[in-house]
């Protein structure tokens, strides 16, 4: 995709947006509901024209090509089974439109069902199959296709936590064994750090950052990746350095940052900035005095992990704590932190101390 643009009446809703998708890639689409990412793909299908812009695909533009000519298979977040058609029937479909012989049409039907566990299923209509066998449904009359490119608009968020979950296992096998390329639009943080050879994170119609889930997750260019990517968010801290680069300030906490990094940072003496904490990165220690201080409000067990609400001065923060550590409501506890463990924003932006 060339600095693609889409403007609907006066709103624009994608802004001279630039990527590309490597032969065989998972690529996710990641950002909240209103960010464009799904009318990118609908660009990509032929079913949106671009305001600006041009869709490459095997190195020839594709924008004067009817959605059928472009031999790309797109799966929507409802299904869209037709209901009175046998699973089989639902498979074959598009192959009958493009004319496929009978042979062909059982070979590749088969062949798919038996691919994705359905091959029992065949003769059930879509009433009749859980969400879960729907959605393998769905997915089958993508790959019988046989498309260079399958787009994925939110294909589980119909779908309960525990068969999300199943469902996500099952498309990272389905990449493996195709070797498909996949454009894939989520909001769901677990299915694009876990899916995504490379994730593209939208903001307001335009590109936040493009990385690995590792990139992504562990070095956020900016604060609004740091928002949305993580679960619980980041904690961001926002104040002040003083003029020796040593305390960083920030409603009522003081910070001494110097003594995490042993040296002072006289780079951002001065500066109004954002500190940015992931809570698995507050470790607690043994007594109560730790680098940051907080007292405990709430304590969230989710059973693997417990997630520690504390109050900070005039700040509400969270951290994750194990199971060996005592947790009582009122209590302070003392947290310490490693340098590559704290992220500085400045202007919304990324920067090293």
């Amino acid at each position: 995709m060339r600095r693609l643009s889409k403007q609907f009446g006066a709103n624009q809703i994608l802004n001279s947006v630039s990527f590309e998708v490597a032969d065989g890639e998972f690529c996710i689409l990641l950002g909240p509901s209103g960010c464009g990412k799904s009318t990118v793909l609908r660009l990509i299908a032929g079913l949106e024209q671009p305001t600006g812009g041009s869709i490459v695909i095997d190195g020839r533009p594709v924008d004067h090509l009817a959605p059928r000519d472009r031999d790309i298979a797109f799966v929507f977040q409802s299904y869209a089974l037709y209901p009175h058609m046998t699973v089989f029937e639902n498979l074959a479909f598009s192959l009958r439109l493009r004319g496929a012989s009978t042979v062909e049409i059982e070979s590749k039907v088969r062949d798919a069902a038996r691919l994705l566990e359905i091959d029992a299923l065949l003769g059930r209509r879509p009433q009749e199959l859980s969400g879960g066998q729907r959605q393998r449904v769905a997915l089958g009359r993508a790959i019988v296709r046989q498309p260079k490119i399958f787009l994925f608009d939110e294909p589980l968020s119909n779908l309960d936590a525990a068969l999300r979950a199943t469902m996500r296992l099952e498309l990272a096998r389905l990449h493996r064994r195709l070797g498909a390329t996949i454009v894939y639009v989520t909001h769901d943080q677990a299915e694009a750090l876990t899916l995504g050879d490379k994730i593209i994170v939208l903001h307001q119609g335009t590109i936040q950052q493009i990385g690995s889930a590792s990139e992504i997750y562990h070095k956020p260019a900016n604060i609004s990746v740091a928002r949305f990517v993580g679960s619980p968010q980041m904690n961001l801290l926002e104040g002040r350095m003083d003029e020796n680069g040593k305390f960083f300030q920030s409603k009522g906490l003081r910070l001494d940052l110097s003594a995490v990094f042993e040296r002072p940072l006289p780079r951002l003496a001065g500066h109004v900035l954002t500190l940015g904490i992931r809570a698995e990165d507050l470790h607690p220690t043994s007594d109560q005095q730790g680098w940051l201080n907080g007292e405990v409000e709430l304590v969230e067990d989710l059973g693997s992990d417990r997630f520690v609400h504390l109050k900070c001065a005039d700040l509400d923060l969270v951290a994750r704590a194990g199971r060996e550590v005592a947790l009582h409501q009122g209590e302070t506890l003392g947290f310490k932190v490693t340098p590559n463990q704290i992220h500085f924003f400045e202007d919304g932006r990324h920067i090293e101390p």
